[in-house]
C-alpha cells in the first residue's frame, strides 16, 4: 500500500474529502518522524513498535571492487511487528488470506444444489 492508498483508505473509512485524510495522514506521520528524531520509541498497541537502532562505524567492502570504504555510524528506524498483529497476519484474517482451499466453494455447491431442487 502506497502514502496516496492510505490516504484513499483513512477517506474512505471515515468519509472525509481526500484533502482532509491527507492532512491527518501527513500529522500522524510527522508527529511518528519527530518522535524518533527525538530518541523517542513508539508503541502501536496490537500492531507493533518504531525505534531507532544505532550502528558503528565499520570498515566495508565495495562488492564491484573488492576495496575498502568506511561506513559511518548511523541512526537507522526500526519496525518491529507486535505479537497481535503478526497473529492476525498468520491466521489469515482479512484480505491476507490467499488460502487457496476456499471452503466457500463448498458452500456455493449446496446453495446451487438446494435452488436446483426448490425448481423442481
Amino acid at each position: 500500500m502506497t502514502k496516496s492508498e492510505l490516504i484513499d483508505a483513512v477517506a474512505d473509512k471515515l468519509k472525509l474529502p481526500k484533502g482532509k485524510a491527507e492532512l491527518i495522514v501527513n500529522c500522524v506521520f510527522d508527529a511518528m518522524e519527530t518522535a524518533l528524531k527525538s530518541g523517542e520509541r513508539i508503541e502501536i498497541r496490537g500492531f507493533g513498535s518504531f525505534e531507532i537502532r544505532h550502528y558503528k562505524a565499520y570498515e566495508g567492502r565495495n562488492p564491484r571492487t573488492g576495496a575498502k570504504v568506511d561506513v559511518k555510524p548511523k541512526r537507522l528506524p526500526f519496525f518491529k511487528v507486535g505479537k497481535e498483529l503478526k497473529e492476525r497476519v498468520n491466521l489469515g484474517e482479512g484480505p491476507l488470506d490467499d488460502d487457496d482451499d476456499d471452503d466457500d466453494d463448498d458452500d456455493d455447491d449446496l446453495l446451487a444444489e438446494e435452488a436446483a431442487a426448490e425448481d423442481r
